[in-house]
C-alpha cells in the first residue's frame, strides 16, 4: 500500500532527493566513503555547502549584502540568539501561537519585549490585522506560519522597523521580498531537509551592534566570517538541503512549487468546507498553504477522533491527527507532498462522510 506522509515535521522529503542521500551515505560520489564519514573541510563536502548556499541565494532571490548559513540548535536555538544578537532596547513579538511564545520567553531574558499583537483571544485562528508597529523598536519578530494552529502569513507584511521572522515551516513554498527582512531563520525539517540543521539568512549589516559581549558560537559575525564552519556543520543534514533544493530548481523553483501548494490546498480545503462531518478551525482568508487543520462539525464532535485517524491511517494517510491544542486533525503538505497524495485524502474523508454521517 502506498504511504501518504501528512507529518508535521520531520516531514516529507522530494523522493529524489532521499535517494540520493541513502546512496551518498554508501558512498558519496564514488569516493569510496560515506557522506556520514568524511571531513566537513575536504572539497567533497565543501562543494555540496558552497552549492546549497548559492541555490538558496538563487531560490530566494536573496540580495547582496545578505549571507546564508546552516547552523545547529535547531529553530529553537535561534529564539535565544535573535534577541542576545539583535535585541539593545526593545523588541516587538507578534504571537500567532506556540513558537512564537516560546520566542518571547527567550527574547525577555535579554531586554524589553513588547507583544504588539495576539491572536491569543480567538485561540491563535486567526493573524492579527490593523496594528500599529511601534517606531522604537530594535526589530519586530514574526512566525510566518503556525504549524499547530494552521494559520499563515500571505504577504510579507511592511514595516517601520527591521523585521525578523521564523520561517521553518514555509521557506520557499512561496516567493519572499528578502529585503523587507533583516534576518529570517528555520529549522529546516519541514520544506528543506532532515532535522538536524537549521537556516539563516541574516543582512550583515546588522550585526555588531548591542552593546553586550556574545559567547563566540552564539555570535552570527562567527559564522558569517566562518562561512557555516566555525564548528563541524552538520554534514548529511547539509547534504539533503543541496538535494531538496536542486529538486525544487529542477521543477521550476518557488514560483512552480507555490503554484502546485495551492493547488492542493485549494482541492483539500474545499473538501473540508464541504463535507457535512468536518470543519476548518483557521480563518479563511488566513489559512495555512502548509498546515491544513480541520476537526469533527458540531454534529459529530462527540465522534472519537481517531475513528477518523485509524480509517485514514488503512488507507495510508500517516500523520493527520491534530496537535493536542486544537484536537481533531492536521494535514501537513508541504513542497514535496505530491497533488496525488491530497487527492487521496480527499477521497478517503469522501468515503468516511458516506459510512458515518447521519
Amino acid at each position: 500500500m502506498k504511504k501518504h506522509n501528512f507529518s508535521a515535521g520531520p516531514s516529507i522529503l522530494p523522493r529524489t532527493a532521499v535517494e540520493n542521500a541513502a546512496q551518498a551515505v554508501l558512498d558519496l560520489n564514488g569516493i569510496g566513503l560515506s557522506v556520514l564519514e568524511i571531513s566537513h573541510r575536504t572539497p567533497d563536502f565543501e562543494e555540496v555547502l558552497d552549492e546549497a548556499v548559492a541555490l538558496f541565494k538563487e531560490l530566494l532571490h536573496i540580495p547582496e549584502g545578505y549571507s546564508v548559513l546552516f547552523l545547529g540548535g535547531g529553530a529553537s536555538m535561534q529564539f535565544c540568539m535573535v534577541p542576545f544578537n539583535l535585541l539593545e532596547r526593545k523588541a516587538g513579538y507578534i504571537h500567532t501561537g506556540v513558537w512564537a511564545k516560546k520566542a518571547i520567553k527567550e527574547a525577555r531574558l535579554f531586554g524589553e519585549v513588547e507583544i504588539v499583537a495576539s491572536s491569543e483571544d480567538r485561540n491563535f485562528s486567526y493573524i492579527p490585522k490593523g496594528f500599529e508597529i511601534p517606531a522604537d523598536l530594535d526589530y519586530l519578530h514574526i512566525t510566518t506560519n503556525n504549524t499547530i494552529f494552521g494559520t499563515e502569513y500571505q504577504t510579507d507584511p511592511d514595516s517601520p522597523v527591521m523585521l525578523v521572522a521564523d520561517m521553518s515551516s514555509d521557506i520557499l513554498s512561496r516567493p519572499v521580498e528578502v529585503s523587507k527582512y533583516g534576518l529570517i531563520y528555520g529549522g529546516a525539517q519541514k520544506n528543506l531537509g532532515p532535522a538536524g540543521v537549521t537556516f539563516v539568512i541574516v543582512r550583515n549589516d546588522i550585526l555588531g551592534r548591542v552593546s553586550r559581549t556574545i559567547p563566540t558560537i552564539l555570535d552570527y559575525r562567527s559564522h558569517v566570517e566562518g562561512g557555516s564552519m566555525f564548528n563541524t556543520p552538520p554534514v548529511f543534514p547539509i547534504y539533503v538541503v543541496r538535494e531538496t533544493l536542486r529538486w525544487l530548481k529542477s521543477i521550476g523553483g518557488v514560483p512552480a512549487v507555490q503554484r502546485l501548494n495551492e493547488e492542493k490546498a485549494t482541492l483539500l480545503y474545499n473538501e473540508i468546507d464541504r463535507n457535512s462531518m468536518f470543519v476548518g478551525t483557521a480563518a479563511r482568508e488566513d489559512r495555512s498553504l502548509m498546515n491544513a487543520c480541520f476537526v469533527y462539525s458540531d454534529r459529530y464532535k462527540e465522534m472519537d477522533i481517531f475513528e477518523f485517524v485509524n480509517f485514514a491511517k488503512e488507507r495510508g494517510m500517516i500523520g493527520v491527527k491534530g496537535h493536542r491544542l486544537v484536537g481533531g486533525f492536521r494535514a501537513s503538505i508541504y513542497n514535496a507532498m505530491p497533488k496525488e497524495s491530497v487527492q487521496a485524502l480527499v477521497e478517503c474523508m469522501q468515503e468516511f462522510e458516506k459510512q458515518y454521517a447521519r
